[in-house]
C-alpha cells in the first residue's frame, strides 16, 4: 500500500467522520442497537461511546490497521466492551447467526465487494436480528445521480474506494433482507456526496 494510503488517508478519513452533524445520524442509528453487536466497518471507532446499556458486547472489525489504532483509544469509553479485530466484510470470521445487531455506517461505499460482505452480515445475524444502517449513495434526482456517476471513478481514488453512486437499500434487499424502516434525504454539503439512507433491516 502507498504512503498515502497507510499515514494520510486514515487521519483524512478521520477528521471527515468527525463531522458534528453525523453525529445525529450515529445517535439514532445506535439507539435501537441491542444484546451482542457487529459493528462492521469501525473506522476510527467514532461510534464506540455511542453505544448504550442495551449492548451487551461489541465486536468491531475494519481492514485497516491504522485506524484500528484510532478506534482503540475511543474503546476505552465505551459503556460495553469492545473487541477490535483486523477483518474484511466480505469473509467475517464469526460463525452462523451468532449477533443480535449488526452495524454498518458510511461503510458500504467503501467495501469492494459489498453484496458479498451484506450477505455475510446476513449470515452471522440471529433470525430475529436487526442490521442498522446509515449510509450515503445514490440520489433519487436524476441529475444528481448522473453527476455521482461521472465523479464516483476519481472520488474512489481519492477517498479510500468510496463510491458515491451505490443504491443502499437495493443493495441491502438483493443480499437477503426486509427493510423495515428507512429515512432517505440530503444532509447539508454537496448533494453528489450528502444523499443519505437510514434505517433498519432483518433478515428475510
Amino acid at each position: 500500500m502507498s504512503f498515502y494510503e497507510t499515514r494520510i488517508l486514515p487521519w483524512l478519513l478521520d477528521l471527515a467522520m468527525r463531522q458534528r452533524q453525523l453525529v445525529p445520524y450515529r445517535e439514532r442509528m445506535l439507539a435501537a442497537a441491542r444484546g451482542r453487536v457487529l459493528e462492521v466497518g469501525v473506522g476510527s471507532g467514532l461510534n464506540l461511546p455511542l453505544y448504550g446499556p442495551a449492548v451487551a458486547q461489541v465486536y468491531a472489525i475494519d481492514p485497516s490497521p491504522e485506524l484500528l489504532r484510532l478506534a482503540r483509544g475511543r474503546a476505552a469509553d465505551a459503556v460495553a466492551p469492545v473487541l477490535l479485530t483486523r477483518a474484511s466484510a466480505e469473509r467475517l470470521p464469526f460463525a452462523d447467526g451468532v449477533f443480535d445487531t449488526v452495524v454498518t455506517s458510511w461503510t458500504l461505499c467503501s467495501i469492494p465487494d459489498a453484496p458479498r460482505a451484506l450477505r455475510e452480515m446476513r449470515r452471522v445475524l440471529r433470525p430475529a436480528g436487526r442490521l442498522l444502517f446509515v449510509e450515503h449513495g445514490l440520489a433519487a434526482e436524476p441529475g444528481v445521480a448522473r453527476w455521482q456517476h461521472r465523479l464516483t471513478p476519481c472520488w474512489r481514488r481519492l477517498s479510500g474506494g468510496c463510491h458515491l453512486d451505490r443504491g443502499i437499500d437495493d443493495l441491502i434487499r438483493s443480499a437477503g433482507f426486509d427493510i423495515v424502516q428507512l429515512h432517505t434525504g440530503y444532509m447539508r454539503g454537496p448533494k453528489p456526496m450528502t444523499y443519505m439512507y437510514e434505517g433498519q433491516a432483518r433478515p428475510a
